[in-house]
């Protein structure tokens, strides 16, 4: 067989590959999008191209009067918001101090967090539900957003600190001789060379509560306080009100924030996440 043969198959096996790959990942989120169109509350005729395609479902969401829609993605985008916010400020300062400062247990807190890193949410949702209780944060957006901080620190710890370890201490140094603190070497020195692993953090502080389930049903109790992912369950769990086509259309609005989240952050996220994994 010749080279060139060898290559064109090679070439054909791959292509088929991606586009399997593609057909797997795409077609739920088309069918997804398809029937959000579709008339009627059933998913049974539902089809990915709709015969009588409508936006009634879109305006029902939209309408208070008939769902609390609105409600559910203003607060998911809040709890978002506030935990990227809290998560990327708390990460930058504990990765920055882990990169930059020797101190007496540095080997052992970094350890901790690694095996913090590898246990997942749910398996703490007794504690966390009782901890919730007993401090008055049970049905509050406040504790949600504490417990999903709280867990997104180990992981974007170890993340950002490996990115902060390739940037060269000689400029800290350079910046301490001309008289420079710790504080403005942080936010004037190592924060702006840090941008990529800053929005790689950022995307997975938003993305991560957005998307959420288990905690937010743990938490929440009250309708008007529902996060999306709640909201939507609850659409269509009622023993009466299986709304499944309004469903999609409620999925398809939930990529929304996202896709213009990681189209925003695109540009930094390959490099951010590459030099994020080296070792220090």
């Amino acid at each position: 067989m010749s080279i060139k043969r060898q290559k064109y198959i090679r070439l054909t096996l791959t292509y088929i590959v991606i586009l399997a790959m593609f057909a797997v990942i795409f077609y739920p989120l088309l069918w997804i999008v398809g029937s959000s169109f579709n008339p009627g509350q059933s998913l049974s005729g539902s089809s990915i191209i709709p015969k009588n395609a409508t936006l009634a479902h879109y305006k029902e969401l939209f309408d208070t009067n008939q769902s609390p829609y609105l409600y559910w993605y203003w607060n998911s985008l809040k709890v978002s918001v506030l935990t990227m916010v809290f998560t990327v400020i708390l990460v930058s300062l504990t990765a920055y101090s882990f990169s930059r400062y020797r101190f007496i247990g540095r080997k052992n807190s970094l350890m901790t967090f690694l095996i913090l890193q590898m246990i997942p949410n749910f398996a703490a949702l007794i504690a966390i539900f009782i901890l919730a209780l007993l401090t008055g944060l049970l049905d509050t957006h406040l504790g949600l957003i504490l417990v999903y901080v709280g867990g997104a620190i180990p992981m974007n710890t170890w993340l950002m600190k490996g990115y902060l370890d390739t940037i060269p201490k000689e400029l800290d140094e350079s910046a301490k001789m001309d008289g420079a603190g710790h504080l403005r070497i942080f936010f004037q020195i190592v924060m702006p060379l840090a941008t990529p692993i800053i929005a790689v953090v950022a995307l997975f502080a938003f993305i991560a509560p957005f998307g959420d389930f288990i905690l937010a049903r743990i938490l929440l109790r009250t309708e008007e306080k529902y996060t999306l992912a709640v909201g939507l369950y609850d659409m269509v769990a009622k023993q009466f009100g299986a709304e499944f086509t309004t469903f999609a259309a409620g999925a398809v609005l939930i990529a929304v924030p996202i896709a213009i989240l990681f189209l925003s952050f695109q540009k930094y996220f390959v490099s951010g996440l590459t030099a994020g994994g080296t070792k220090g």
